[in-house]
């Protein structure tokens, strides 16, 4: 394996993707982001049988490990792991990691006594990735990982620096745009961290404050805080709660998170504070998408597209199990959305009338700051977790 792909929703940029591999036209023909018909999974499978047959001689059988299965960006990636596995004629073993390192660790083990033929594994715990990918190396499982790296799976997910700058930009620029540069300069940016993930995840947080830095060099240091949000709503509450006591009332609150329930949690303290009307806040994943529409407040959110990851998740296990060349991580590209362009990614929700505001990214600062990442001594081994380009 090698590289970095990134990929965009084809629906939203209408673009192929391809691969840095030894057999690119078959990668390109497999890795579009749109849902392969009948006939192209039937393909994959057949490559991938004339290389590693299904373990029980029938179909081959995986195990998806999720999140949580009960919140809303885990309930999506796991219907599109589901629709693309019943499409291939794959078998799918679900389990739920209930944000918990040590349940994860348990799935894993449940799924090396099964022999998977491939396993793909969304925790969050990075302390717990060495155990969870021992029983799968044991087995000579392959396994792909999601959002949290884990040393010998291929990654997939977030563009963790690049997505953070852009919440951060975006959320600088509404905050200017709804109370004017010198007031936004004597408020408060308070960031929703996740630090149980480590320092790949923390790039997300670290690209947060960056982007918003970039629209507002003048901020004051000072009024960033950042809270462990542990990746839940009513934890995100409690420390957004404990937080507005330390902000003056007359001050403007800024708000940004790991995902959309965190910032959500975040919001909602403002709420019970009746402090709303002086905040603004920025949500990562595009998953909670009535909020998004509804809450005057929130005011956009980073696109993940978590309906679409089993696009790639499924077709990535068996373009391994067939031995084509994978890259070592699939990173993901992502827009910007918010209540005027919401419709054109997810129909089932209108737009507000006009343009709207529009992601202005300084690519320089940008650049800067993954070139800042580079040399990062947390980061050692996770270099290509770092785009390339911004």
């Amino acid at each position: 394996m090698k590289g970095i792909l990134s990929f965009a929703p084809s629906f939203v940029f209408g673009v192929a993707l391809s691969l840095t591999s030894v057999n690119v036209s078959a990668s390109t023909d497999f890795l579009k982001g749109q849902l392969l018909s009948g006939s192209e999974y039937a393909d994959l499978v057949a490559l991938a049988k004339e290389k590693n047959p299904p373990k029980n001689g029938k179909q081959y059988v995986f195990g998806f490990a999720n999140l949580q299965r009960n919140i809303a960006f885990g309930v999506k990636v796991e219907q599109g792991i589901e629709k693309n596995a019943n499409k291939a004629g794959v078998a799918l073993v679900i389990a739920d990691n209930r944000l918990d390192g040590p349940t994860a660790l348990k799935n894993a083990q449940s799924f090396a006594r099964r022999n998977v033929d491939y396993a793909i594994e969304f925790q969050t715990d990075i302390n717990f990735g060495p155990a969870v990918m021992k029983p799968f190396n044991q087995k000579s499982i392959g396994v792909t990982a999601i959002d949290i790296p884990m040393k010998g799976a291929t990654f997939f997910g977030a563009n963790n620096p690049k997505s953070g700058f852009m919440g951060g930009t975006f959320l600088a620029q509404a905050a200017v745009a709804e109370w004017g540069e010198d007031k936004v300069n004597k408020g408060y940016l308070v960031v929703g961290g996740l630090a149980q993930s480590g320092a790949v995840v923390g790039m997300r947080t670290g690209g947060q404050i960056a982007g918003f830095q970039a629209k507002l060099p003048s901020f004051n240091e000072d009024n960033i805080i950042i809270i462990d949000t542990k990746n839940t709503l009513q934890e995100s509450f409690n420390q957004m709660k404990n937080v507005l006591g330390r902000i003056p009332k007359d001050a403007v609150v800024m708000g940004i998170a790991i995902n959309d329930q965190s910032a959500l949690g975040m919001l909602r303290a403002v709420q019970q504070a009746q402090r709303e009307d002086q905040s603004l806040f920025v949500g990562m994943g595009a998953d909670e998408l009535e909020p998004l529409v509804s809450e005057d407040r929130f005011v956009a959110s980073v696109g993940y597209f978590p309906e679409r990851y089993g696009n790639y998740l499924v077709p990535i296990a068996l373009m391994s199990l067939a031995g084509l060349e994978i890259p070592e991580s699939v990173l993901v590209n992502h827009v910007m959305v918010t209540k005027n362009n919401i419709c054109e990614f997810y129909y089932e929700h209108k737009c507000r009338d006009g343009k709207g505001m529009q992601l202005e990214l300084d690519t320089a600062k940008l650049s800067a700051h993954l070139d800042s990442l580079r040399s990062d001594p947390n980061l050692k081994g996770f270099e290509s977790l770092v785009p390339a380009q911004p």
